[in-house]
């Protein structure tokens, strides 16, 4: 299972994170955004981080070319959709070389049909909780939803995610298993600034479960 760890702007914070060596790192281009990083971190700081590490963009209800423009400035290598962004626009992005993820908000009204449109243009899915923001809400979604859920789409699970919920009997019955855990406020000491031990601790636990046996 990969770890994306999003909404940091710290460059220091951004360092220690990045040296415990997640498999994607999201920063938010979205300017309503508590943890949006416009002024706050440079091209430079991006490309000096590790080779193996992917770089995410996080955009809400942008314009294909914005995101082109700043995908080329920061080096993104994968753009993150979070608003009401059309199966076109993600085909378009995606035929620009970008990997696509595009976001749902999900609650006990959610169905996996609102994915179906989105099948081709897309390289992942991602299921955060529906609530007053965009991402970044604190809040877990009823994960037994997720048995709705028949694609071969690889998924990010988000939405409140914190280290003890990820060790709880009911992430252990989550099926089809994410491909990915995508964790923001769970594990921040405040809006954009993570707790790196937190982040630490999640790192071994998800690498322990991962490795052979």
């Amino acid at each position: 299972m990969k770890v994306k760890v999003c909404g940091m702007r710290n460059p220091e914070n951004i360092r220690q994170v990045a040296a415990l060596q997640p498999d994607f790192m999201g920063f938010i281009f979205y300017e309503a955004s508590k943890r949006y990083v416009e002024g706050h971190i440079t091209p430079e700081l991006l490309a000096s981080l590790p080779a193996s590490i992917k770089k995410v963009g996080v955009f809400v209800n942008e314009t294909t070319a914005v995101i082109l423009d700043t995908a080329r400035q920061y080096k993104l290598e994968v753009v993150q959709l979070h608003g009401r962004e059309t199966p076109r626009q993600c085909l378009e992005i995606k035929n620009a070389g970008l990997e696509v993820i595009k976001a749902f908000s999900v609650d006990d009204s959610f169905v996996f049909e609102s994915t179906l449109l989105y099948e081709r243009s897309c390289d992942y899915f991602l299921f955060d909780t529906r609530g007053n923001n965009y991402g970044g809400n604190g809040t877990v979604f009823d994960w037994e939803i997720l048995k709705g859920y028949l694609s071969d789409k690889p998924y990010f699970l988000s939405g409140g995610l914190n280290l003890d919920n990820l060790k709880s009997k009911e992430f252990e019955r989550i099926w089809p298993k994410p491909f990915a855990l995508d964790v923001n406020s769970g594990f921040e000491m405040e809006p954009g600034l993570k707790d790196v031990e937190q982040v630490r601790l999640l790192m071994e636990q998800v690498r322990s479960v991962s490795s052979p046996r």
